[in-house]
Formats: structure tokens, C-alpha cells, sequence
């Protein structure tokens, strides 16, 4: 007769017991999960071996979990009948526990001996269940599970409700079952709400998972359109660059070849002459030198003073920057490009208004432009600028200047000098010096805002002393002449230069006070 698999040992399930997670083993197994009975410690959590959950045993070991009463029910209908062996078992004799196929149950019907035994289908779960065995009490296996406890929430036998549960609620187990499978129902309801949830989430994962390998199939197509389109690009600029430096070369030889063609035929005429000359000097009477002289000065006069280079017309600058911008090709923007252009420092020139003087604790600046051998404007930044602006009597202290490339051949620099006086500055392309570089920088003081009286009232009503002070704590400098007021003063009326507020007045300021008070209150206010 066949029962029951464990799942853990595939073998017949002998006395399997229900974890937590509602998988059964048979007994060999579970000892082989948790410590055995009594065994001292607190109880150490175990893996179920069928769903790898994590478990905690009962504090009294394995043999406190409860048995699994429908093991055999659930595996009644894939095994055999118990009387012929040769069916499947269909039904169950509730008189003699025995499993019958369906030809067994009519014949166990119409035998006399068992025509009043109860036969049941085994598609009734719940006859099922009550066509086994009765349970019987693990403490007292003679007695029969009955009662049940409500305060142990276990079922008992009647020697149980003598003995340990004597003080504790207890009835038949046909009375509470209605309240109990009714909690049960309940909490059935809410796993199978569970459960229709869980398949339409499943579902959902399900076609989003279809839909992101759709998507990421669509996107992997994109990505090798892409890289085709941009090799085919990068291919087409390929073509393009190594073309423009064919036409380049091209363009640099033909160039050497006619200089060298123009050299070549200035020095066979140079050869010609000189040969000439010379025979004429070694060869020729005096007669035949004078009778030659016209004609042969006239020759070598004209070939002397032929221009020609003394070096190459082109020289082998050619350079390819792959970080250089070029453009679009093919709908894509490629970089590389080939610089024919070479920065000469000597040809870079600074452009400013009045670059050479700054005013202290103020921003000031001045742009470099930057030139190729033939003077024509890079249009390109990316050189190696570098400026200092040092102090001339003070050699420790220098002002730090910011260069900004604008990308087009130019650059922006920017200082504000803290310390006013006479500076050096250098400024330098690839550590050489560009033109008009180095020069002196003037920094003078920061402009001071007069308070009180600042014309030139102060020197002509102290009776033109030099050493009258401005109200802004300055003095007169230098000498000066009659202002038309029969006082000494300067010519016209200014502004104090102490404090670099120097401005012309169309009319005399300085009008003599009318009383010994107004000159009185005017001296205070100056001093």
C-alpha cells in the first residue's frame, strides 16, 4: 500500500508533523532540522527544506509540532486500491478504513459480509478527513481526540481534561468547531483576496517584464542604427580630414616647387655671370675688360638685386587636434581637426584703452590677440598664455590676473591691484614674449570722495600759503600764479589734484569772503 512522500527524504512519510510554514516532514527529518526534545537552550530558527522559509521550532523540539492529519487524505486519491491493487482509489469504506476503486466499491456493496459498510468518494475532502483513522492522543495513545481547550488552543482527550487541564475551559470539539472554522473562513477570505492580488501583480510583472525586453529590444536597435550613423559619420571625416591634408601637401609642395624652380633658375643666372665675370677678369685684356664692363655691371647689378627668401616659403606645421571641434557630419557632431596655424608670439599683439595705468582696489583689463606666422588672426583659442604683473619696488608682491579664452584667437585678462605703484608686466605666448610685452603698469591711488570745502577757495583765503590743507587732508602742490583776484592762487579755479579730483571751472571760485566772519567760518570748515 502506498502513502505519503516526505518531500525532504522522498521517502514514505511516517508520522509527518506540520511546520509553521505549512509543509510536512516525516519525523528522521525534522530531527535532522531542530535540536530533540527537551534539549536545553532557546529554540534556534531552521530553514523549511521545501520553501527554504525561516522557521522557529517550539521551545520542546520537534515532537511539539502539530501532526499533519491530511497527509494521507491528500495523497488517498493518487494511490492504489487496498483490495485489487490494480485501480486507482476512488472511494473509502468509513467501516473498514480501507481505500476501494470504483469497481471494489459496487462489489463491496453487494457482499454480504460488507453490504451495510458506508462507502464515500474521495472527492468529498471533508469525508475524506473523516473517513481516516480517529486521531488519538499522543500523551494517552488509547484515547481519542475528543475535546478541545480553549485556553491551550489544542484538542484533548478525556484522561487530558482529568489530568492536566482539569482547571481549564474545555468542550467537545463538534461545539467550537463551527467558531473556530468560522475564524478560519475569515482568514481564508483574506488570503484568497491576497492571493488574487498577488496574480494580478504577477500578471502585471509578467507583461512588464515582456515589455521591457519589447523596449529594450527597440532600444538595442536604436543603439546599432546609432553607431552604424556615427561610424559612417566618423568614416565620412575620415575622408574629409585625410583629404584636406592631401590638398595641404599638395599645396606645400607645389609651393617648395616653385620656389626651388625660381632658385634654381636665379642661381644658374647668378653661375652664367659669375662664370663669365670671372673669365673676363683672368682672360681679357684691358681693352676687352673695358668693352665688356657696360654690359656685364648691368647683368650682375640686375642679379644682385633679385629679392629671394633664404628659407623655405612653407614650413612643415601641420598638426591634427583631435579635441577640436568639427562640426556636423551626418546629422552627428564629430571632433578632429587639422591646424595649419601655428601661434607666433612675435605677431600677437595687446589691445586696451590705456592699458598702461589702473586705479587701486579697481578692475581692470586688457585683451591679447593672438596671430599665426603670416599675421592673420588664429580664430582659434586653446594657447598657452601666461601673465605676471609684479610689483617694481616691491618684488614680493604681485597681482594675480585671470585669463579668459574667448575661443576665437583672443584672450580677455583681468587683474585688481591692491597696492598702488609702478608695475612690470609680462605677458607671454608658449614662454615667449608677445609684442609690446614687457611693459610698466601705473597704479595709482583709489579715488577719495571730498567732504566739506575741495576748490581752490582754501588756498586764496589763507592768503595763498602752500601749506593750506584741502578738506580732504591734502596740500596745494607745486607753484601758482595770480587767479584775478589780486591773491596768490592758480591759473583759473581747479579741483584739489591731491586727491585726484582735478576739474576746471569756467569762473573763479575763490571770490574773497565779505566779512571777518564768512572767512572765519570758511577756515574751520576747511581745517
Amino acid at each position: 500500500m502506498s502513502g505519503p512522500r516526505c518531500p525532504g527524504c522522498a521517502q514514505p512519510c511516517a508520522w509527518p508533523r506540520l511546520l509553521p510554514c505549512l509543509h510536512s516532514l516525516c519525523e528522521p527529518c525534522l530531527r535532522r532540522l531542530g535540536p530533540p526534545a527537551g534539549a536545553p537552550g532557546a529554540a534556534r530558527p531552521v530553514l523549511c527544506p521545501v520553501c527554504d522559509a525561516e522557521l522557529s521550532l517550539p521551545a520542546g523540539g520537534v515532537g511539539q509540532l502539530p501532526p499533519d492529519c491530511l497527509a494521507g487524505s491528500r495523497a488517498g486519491a493518487a494511490a492504489g486500491c487496498d483490495l485489487c491493487a490494480d485501480g486507482a482509489a476512488a472511494g473509502r469504506c468509513l467501516t473498514c478504513g480501507v481505500r476501494l476503486c470504483r469497481f471494489c466499491c459496487r462489489a463491496h456493496r453487494r457482499q454480504k459480509k460488507t453490504a451495510s459498510h458506508a462507502v464515500t468518494d474521495l472527492e468529498n475532502t471533508k469525508d475524506c478527513s473523516q473517513a481516516g483513522k480517529p486521531l488519538l492522543c499522543p500523551s494517552h495513545p488509547t484515547e481519542e481526540l475528543q475535546l478541545f481547550c480553549e485556553q491551550c488552543d489544542q484538542p484533548v482527550c478525556r484522561d487530558c481534561v482529568l489530568g492536566r487541564h482539569r482547571q481549564h475551559p474545555c468542550d467537545f470539539s463538534s461545539n467550537v468547531i463551527h467558531r473556530h472554522g468560522d475564524a478560519l473562513r475569515e482568514l481564508l477570505k483574506g488570503s484568497q483576496r491576497h492571493m488574487d492580488t498577488l496574480e494580478d501583480v504577477l500578471s502585471q510583472v509578467d507583461e512588464m517584464g515582456s515589455a521591457v525586453r519589447s523596449r529594450a529590444e527597440a532600444v538595442a536597435t536604436e543603439i546599432c542604427l546609432f553607431a552604424k550613423g556615427y561610424v559612417k559619420a566618423i568614416e565620412e571625416h575620415r575622408d574629409r580630414l585625410l583629404k584636406q591634408l592631401e590638398d595641404l601637401k599638395v599645396q606645400k609642395e607645389n609651393l617648395l616647387h616653385l620656389q626651388k624652380a625660381q632658385l634654381q633658375q636665379l642661381l644658374l643666372d647668378m653661375r652664367t655671370g659669375v662664370e663669365f665675370t670671372e673669365h673676363l677678369l683672368m682672360s681679357g685684356s684691358d681693352v676687352e675688360i673695358l668693352v665688356s664692363k657696360g654690359v656685364v655691371s648691368s647683368r650682375l647689378t640686375k642679379l644682385n638685386s633679385v629679392a629671394y627668401s633664404t628659407h623655405p616659403s612653407v614650413d612643415d606645421r601641420i598638426q591634427f587636434s583631435p579635441h577640436e571641434r568639427a562640426g556636423q557630419c551626418c546629422g552627428y557632431e564629430v571632433f578632429g581637426a587639422i591646424l595649419n596655424k601655428v601661434v607666433d608670439p612675435a605677431r600677437c599683439t595687446l589691445h586696451g584703452e590705456d592699458f598702461h595705468s589702473a586705479r587701486q582696489n579697481q578692475l581692470s583689463g586688457f585683451t591679447l590677440l593672438c596671430r599665426d606666422t603670416t599675421g592673420e588672426r588664429m580664430g582659434r583659442g586653446g594657447e598657452a598664455v601666461q601673465v605676471t604683473i609684479t610689483h617694481k619696488d616691491k618684488r614680493d608682491w604681485a597681482v594675480k590676473p585671470t585669463v579668459c579664452d574667448n575661443g576665437d584667437g583672443t584672450y580677455y585678462i583681468s587683474y585688481s591691484p591692491e597696492e598702488p605703484g609702478l608695475y612690470a608686466v609680462c605677458v607671454c605666448v608658449k614662454g615667449q614674449h608677445v609684442q609690446g610685452s614687457p611693459f610698466t603698469l601705473m597704479v595709482k591711488h583709489k579715488f577719495r570722495e571730498h567732504q566739506g570745502v575741495f576748490h581752490c577757495c582754501t588756498f586764496c583765503s589763507s592768503g595763498g600759503q602752500k601749506a593750506a590743507r584741502c578738506a580732504c587732508g591734502g596740500t596745494m602742490p607745486g607753484g601758482y600764479q595770480g587767479c584775478g583776484h589780486g591773491h596768490k592762487g592758480h591759473p583759473g579755479c581747479h579741483h584739489w589734484s591731491c586727491c585726484g579730483q582735478v576739474k576746471e571751472s569756467s569762473e573763479c571760485l575763490c571770490r574773497p569772503p565779505s566779512d571777518t566772519s564768512q572767512r572765519s567760518l570758511l577756515r574751520t570748515v576747511e581745517l
